[in-house]
C-alpha cells in the first residue's frame, strides 16, 4: 500500500526563529514528510530584521531538520498551502492566551481552504515563554541573556541589530 506524501506548511515572522519555534517545528517534522517554514514579511508588525535576514536565519537554524524546506510566505497562507498541496497548516500554542487567536485564525483558514487542517502543536514546557517579542525584549537589555531562547546562528543577528540601533 502507497502512502501519500503529506506536506504541512508552518507559517510566521520567524522575527527572529526562536527555539520555541524549532520545538514545534521539529515536532511537525516527525509527523509530516515535509515541512515548509513560511517566514511572512508582516510589515505590520514591524520586524526588526528583512524577510531576507529571516529566510537566511531560518535556514540556518533548519540545517539539521532532514524535511524542512525554508519559503518567503506570498499572499494568504492558505492560498500558499494550497499552491504546494499541503494538508495542514501548523501553528504554535504556548499559552492559552494565544488559544482565541488561534482559534479565529484556524476557523477562518477552515472557511476558505476546508481541504487544509490547522494542527496546533504546544512546545515543550522549558519554551512556553519564547517568542521573537520575548527574545527582542531581552536582547534589548542583555544580548548574552536571550542566547538561551534562540539558535546559535540568531545571535550574530542580533548582536548587529542593536548595534545599529544604538
Amino acid at each position: 500500500m502507497s502512502r501519500t506524501h503529506r506536506i504541512a506548511v508552518y507559517p510566521g515572522t520567524f522575527d527572529p526563529v526562536t527555539l520555541g519555534h524549532l520545538d514545534v517545528l521539529r515536532r511537525a517534522s516527525r509527523l509530516f514528510d515535509q515541512v515548509i517554514v513560511a517566514v511572512a514579511p508582516s510589515d505590520s508588525k514591524n520586524p526588526w530584521f528583512s524577510v531576507e535576514e529571516r529566510l537566511s536565519m531560518a535556514r540556518q537554524a533548519c540545517k539539521g531538520i532532514r524535511n524542512v524546506k525554508v519559503r518567503e510566505l506570498e499572499g494568504l497562507t492558505v492560498e500558499f498551502a494550497r499552491k504546494r498541496k499541503a494538508a495542514a497548516i501548523i501553528r504554535g500554542l504556548r499559552k492559552f492566551s494565544d488559544f482565541e487567536f488561534e482559534f479565529d485564525l484556524a476557523h477562518a483558514n477552515r472557511l476558505m481552504a476546508p481541504e487544509i487542517e490547522t494542527v496546533i502543536l504546544m512546545p515543550s514546557q522549558d519554551q512556553f515563554v519564547t517568542s521573537s517579542s520575548f527574545v527582542k525584549d531581552i536582547a534589548r537589555h542583555k544580548l548574552s541573556q536571550a542566547a538561551a531562547f534562540v539558535p546559535r546562528c540568531v545571535l550574530p543577528h542580533l548582536r548587529k541589530r542593536l548595534a545599529e540601533k544604538a
